[in-house]
């Protein structure tokens, strides 16, 4: 667990660059703010790929693999970023923000990782404990925008890929440690766990209604007796929880869209009322910070209350953030700054609670790729 929370610190710091300046460095260099939407579009969509690749790949290799290729990939697409900003090349730099996505998408999924190992009265909890560390580097990353610019500046680039070059450093770090420190994979470990219970259960089945039946099983391999625990319970497990599963995939899709959509035009329209780089820094930095450090708290009511009522609690909390990011003047701060706050805590709320659903509908033969896929939609959202 405590690998997972170091590649948390640095993840969260590489996940806020696309957010704070990606969509001002597009229109710096297209000109126009016409098309300030392309760079959230790209990102949203490398981000969906990437988290159906890195649950795919989680699901056969483990968390280790999955979770350090994508962050490795982030950083690189990162890395294009700053590329495409010195030598003024869009192709590169929409290519580079797909790319990029892939970062953003495997530091949500990082919270699957502390599900893991983790009893089912503790899911809640572990969620929060992954999601909590995150607002470290979440917070920091907003907050450094004149800080990276200006060392990007003295390197001859523009001031705007210096967040860029955090995320870079960031995303890369989380995929080291990663690869280098999370043994034994989590993942791999509670698939053996579970396969091991179920050939237990099944011989102790065969005992009851087949002697022979028994004997024969004993007799057989290991892998081949593991393999046929996994086809016989996959899918019927999945239909005795399918439920859950819809239920939790709905309530994080659902948070996303209202989230996504005011987060994402904050900037521009905080610009266009005459609001500097800086406090769009710190807007970004509060909401990030609401999203992330209410989890201190969040995992523990999810356990206790329950899931449905925390997502009550989601679409009250985004209701009202929406509300007041819609009527809230333009030019006040602390206005903004509220509403954005609303926004992350209802985000949290809906996440977290989503998040202790699907695990709780999902077997370990199934879980990670089951996560990918309604990570997707989280990302479509």
């Amino acid at each position: 667990m405590m690998i997972v929370i170091a590649s948390q610190i640095f993840g969260g710091a590489g996940l806020a660059a696309g957010v704070t300046v990606g969509a001002l460095l597009a229109q710096d260099m297209l000109g126009t703010d016409s098309f300030a939407g392309i760079p959230a579009a790209l990102i949203t969509l490398g981000s969906a790929s990437a988290a159906l690749l890195v649950g795919r790949i989680s699901q056969r290799l483990g968390r280790r693999i999955g979770l350090a290729m994508g962050f490795l990939a982030g950083g690189a697409g990162a890395v294009g970023v700053i590329l495409a900003a010195v030598f003024n090349q869009l192709p590169l730099l929409f290519l580079s923000l797909l790319i990029y996505g892939a970062g953003t998408a495997t530091n949500l999924q990082a919270r699957y990782a502390g599900t893991d190992l983790a009893l089912p009265t503790e899911r809640a909890r572990a969620i929060s404990m992954a999601m909590v560390f995150t607002t470290f580097g979440a917070v920091a990353g907003p907050n450094l925008v004149n800080v990276t610019g200006k060392i990007a500046t003295s390197l001859g680039a523009p001031a705007l890929t210096g967040p860029f070059m955090l995320a870079a450093a960031a995303f890369t770090l989380a995929g080291l440690i990663l690869m280098i420190f999370l043994r034994p994979d989590p993942f791999i470990v509670a698939k053996a766990i579970a396969n091991e219970k179920r050939l237990r259960e099944r011989e102790a089945a065969n005992r009851d209604t087949n002697p022979q039946a028994s004997l024969n099983s004993q007799a057989g391999t290991s892998v081949q007796a593991g393999t046929s625990a996994q086809a016989g319970t996959s899918a019927h497990e999945l239909n005795t929880h399918r439920p859950g599963l819809i239920v939790g995939a709905t309530v994080m899709v659902l948070t996303q869209i209202v989230m996504v959509a005011i987060m994402t035009m904050t900037p521009i329209h905080m610009t266009h009322h005459g609001h500097g780089l800086e406090a769009v820094g710190l807007v970004i930095g509060i909401h990030v910070a609401a999203m992330y450090l209410p989890s201190l708290v969040t995992g523990f009511l999810v356990d206790k209350f329950g899931r449905r009522r925390m997502s009550y609690a989601s679409g009250v909390t985004l209701l009202l953030a929406g509300l007041l990011a819609a009527f809230a003047p333009g030019d006040s701060m602390l206005f903004i700054m509220l509403a954005l706050a609303l926004l992350g805590i209802g985000w949290n709320f809906g996440l977290i609670s989503g998040t202790a659903a699907i695990v709780d509908a999902t077997p370990p033969q199934v879980r990670a790729k089951t996560q990918g896929s309604v990570d997707v939609l989280i990302a479509l959202a």
